[in-house]
């Protein structure tokens, strides 16, 4: 996710929280997880009571509601899309860092960037997906790991796409302006080039414009309907598809696979495998790093 994250446990249990201001019955939170796996293919299970009512809590007191049983009605209410949002924002936890799984970006720029770089001077396309990608720090990597290699990628038709659920942290990967702390992560060459600094915010700093010119943010729920009709060279799909149950996973890696260049790379987080009919569409070539069917090393 780059990793848009909440939180999967053990099975459901009976029992309510009740924290003295609220109280969050058995059903009512069977009520808002089914409504979070309904909107956003989320397994919200019963070890995060406490977690659900510590996030929401907060959305009673500010749409001054009296109990979590009001909260429920309210987002069942079909018309109530903007409150749904808050809600699975509220759930999330967006975990995410530059160049995280380091290896993914070694894999990248070592194995086919120079034969993207050469097809993209001859006029070619070039695209990239980071699915899940958090406040940008996933698809800032992916572009700084081209420019790297390709310091004139700009000029030529070559695009990441980024996209999540969250449109706060989409509305953040736009802006580009990350903190000092987060910005360490980036190697001292790239972050010089490739940023500016902000004055007077404490050492933050914020991805140039070439660098943003990269990077098309987009929302996406990716168990709704995808727009792209494109194939992509690389898709980041990390750390995303382990908060799903079973079967949504295996619907997500049978959409994913299909849009994959025949030379194109797949990269899924350390915990996670691709499952179902499209583990037969592809080839391992590394770490958590697949290829289609029919792929062959140079």
């Amino acid at each position: 996710m780059t990793t848009n994250e909440t939180e999967a446990g053990a099975p459901f249990l009976a029992g309510a929280v009740d924290a003295g201001e609220f109280s969050l019955t058995t059903r009512d939170f069977e009520s808002i997880a089914a409504l979070v796996h309904a909107e956003a293919g989320i397994l919200l299970q019963s070890n995060k009571m406490n977690l659900v009512y510590s996030r929401l809590a907060k959305r009673l007191r500010m749409l001054k509601l009296s109990s979590f049983k009001e909260y429920c009605a309210l987002v069942a209410d079909p018309d109530e899309h903007a409150e749904r949002g808050a809600m699975i924002r509220a759930l999330t936890t967006n975990v995410t860092r530059f160049f995280r799984e380091p290896h993914h970006f070694e894999h990248l720029k070592a194995s086919f960037l120079p034969a993207l770089r050469a097809s993209a001077m001859k006029g070619g396309r070039v695209r990239f997906w980071s699915a899940g990608c958090s406040s940008g720090q996933e698809p800032y990597s992916i572009a700084l790991t081209l420019l790297s290699v390709f310091p004139d990628a700009c000029s030529y038709d070559v695009k990441i796409l980024a996209t999540d659920i969250d449109e706060n942290m989409i509305e953040k990967g736009q802006v580009g302006i990350f903190d000092r702390s987060t910005i360490a992560d980036v190697p001292p060459d790239l972050r010089q080039r490739w940023f500016m600094p902000m004055e007077r915010q404490g050492g933050a700093m914020q991805a140039g414009e070439e660098l943003r010119t990269l990077v098309t943010f987009k929302k996406l729920n990716l168990i709704g309907t995808w727009p792209m009709k494109t194939r992509f060279d690389a898709i980041f799909c990390r750390n995303v598809v382990i908060y799903f149950d079973s079967e949504t996973q295996t619907t997500l890696w049978s959409r994913i696979v299909p849009l994959l260049t025949p030379s194109g790379a797949l990269y899924i987080g350390h915990s996670e495998r691709v499952s179902g009919p499209a583990e037969k569409l592809l080839v391992s070539d590394g770490i958590t790093t697949y290829r289609p069917q029919g792929w062959r090393r140079n």
